[in-house]
């Protein structure tokens, strides 16, 4: 038995959905009234594959998006079997009628998830004029030969020239991989032309290497004295919200002035233990 000379993975896909036979309003009817009385699974089966040519169909009306057809075909297929789920067969019209908004809604939804790691089409009318943008450019430019303005397009569409230009900039930008390669030998990425202006991995090691000491060195310093001077030092020259002297006087029970003597007593220590300690770190300023 010789196989089909079919090598492309969607040519077979249509191939194998073609042999689905469509089915006649009569027995679509029966099918339906089967899966929403009975839920009838099988039935539902057979209204979903006789029905995914028309997702193809619809699919490729959005192949100028720059997404993969098959993902476009599936996420319409999506939308098929959902379509399925909601019909109510005794309304009088064919499942393809009510199918075909559900379909639109799911591979719109895609694009639009899939154009931009920004928000775009957030309002049913931003939705619409994503869609409806490049139709009308198009229309308009086979029509006069040359590039419409903002002007033509907003007013064919009834929209606002700053909503034209803000939607016709996000559809001309697209997100780009860093990982894509820039030409065809797929050598170099993008990524590789990223210039990366912070520091060197040497000045982080440095700078971690330098403060790493200075916590040792004032830890060691720190531990030269005495409660007082301790607490002095932890809650005067190093808090974010130092204490002011009169508080400190409070809690040790001692006066505004003996507190800033001990205060002074302690920044000697520190500067004889710290050589790097200098007058700049006095906290005579704090009250």
């Amino acid at each position: 038995m010789n196989l089909p000379a079919v090598t492309d993975v969607l040519d077979l896909y249509i191939a194998e959905i073609n042999r689905f036979p469509i089915l006649t309003a009569d027995e679509e009817f029966k099918l339906a009234v089967r899966f929403k009385k009975h839920k009838d699974l099988k039935a539902a089966e057979k209204l979903v594959t006789s029905n995914l040519r028309f997702v193809v169909k619809i699919a490729y009306e959005y192949n100028n998006y720059g997404i993969k057809l098959v993902d476009l075909i599936q996420e319409g297929n999506i939308g098929l079997m959902h379509a399925v789920k909601k019909f109510d067969p005794y309304k009088g019209f064919r499942l393809i009628s009510y199918a075909v908004w559900w379909i639109r809604a799911y591979i719109q939804n895609f694009i639009i998830r899939s154009w931009s790691i920004v928000k775009i089409g957030t309002t049913q009318a931003q939705r619409k004029l994503f869609f409806k943008l490049n139709q009308v450019k198009n229309r308009l430019q086979a029509l006069s030969q040359k590039n419409p303005d903002l002007k033509e397009v907003a007013d064919l569409l009834n929209v606002k020239e700053k909503e034209i230009e803000e939607m016709d900039r996000r559809l001309s930008g697209r997100d780009l991989s860093l990982d894509m390669t820039i030409n065809d030998e797929g050598e170099t990425t993008y990524l590789d032309h990223l210039v990366y202006e912070g520091e060197s991995q040497e000045d982080t090691l440095i700078r971690k290497e330098e403060k790493s000491l200075v916590r040792r060195d004032i830890a060691g310093a720190l531990a030269r004295l005495n409660e007082r001077e301790n607490y002095i030092v932890r809650n005067r020259i190093m808090s974010d919200a130092p204490e002011t002297l009169q508080q400190i006087g409070d809690r040790f029970k001692i006066t505004r002035e003996r507190a800033r003597q001990i205060e002074q007593e302690a920044l000697k220590k520190l500067r004889k233990a710290l050589p790097y300690f200098g007058p700049e770190s006095s906290p005579e300023t704090l009250q």
